[in-house]
């Protein structure tokens, strides 16, 4: 018997809500967009499967997670260039096209859920790199993924199925 699919949903008045339990978040600087474009400061409307887990091993232990969970090492990234062939997706550091380092000086990026937004398939300039990760002081907004307190993302993550998607709503 399959099971049936869960669904993380969330409110443009920054709420992520989890098993019947509601969790603050942060949200793109410009709120939630049905009309998402590279660089708008945007948090993507629509339901999204959770691709997989990145972490730094050197900072936190691996997270207990069903989803498909990698550390990650100082020259990995994510290809934000509209124009290369890599366009969100995972790559290597040095790279020839603009990426971010996945490999941060503050804290974002210790955990990183990847949210199944725009890469199957890609669409130039529809975004790119959104992503699930730990929160910002005082949850202050993201330039478009999702922030989590680290307690609250890691208590989530421990719960999630392979199947789990989340819901990302415009009212």
């Amino acid at each position: 018997m399959s099971k049936q699919i869960n669904t993380i949903s969330v409110s443009p008045e920054r709420k992520l809500i989890w098993n019947n339990k509601e969790y603050k978040c942060s949200l793109g600087e410009n709120g939630v967009s049905e009309n998402k474009k590279e660089g708008d400061k945007t948090t993507p409307v629509g339901c999204f499967s959770l691709r997989e887990v990145y972490f730094r091993s050197d900072r936190i232990e691996k997270p207990m997670t069903e989803l498909p969970t990698k550390a990650l090492t100082p020259n990995d990234g994510w290809c934000d260039n509209p124009n290369d062939q890599n366009y969100n997706r995972f790559i290597k550091l040095p790279y020839s096209a603009n990426a971010e380092s996945l490999w941060r000086e503050d804290n974002l990026y210790d955990v990183i859920v990847v949210i199944g937004y725009n890469d199957d398939p890609i669409f130039p300039n529809k975004g790119s790199a959104i992503f699930i990760h730990i929160a910002r002081e005082e949850y202050k907004p993201t330039a478009g993924c999702i922030g989590l307190a680290l307690p609250d993302l890691l208590e989530i993550l421990a719960t999630i199925e392979k199947n789990t998607i989340i819901c990302i709503n415009k009212s």
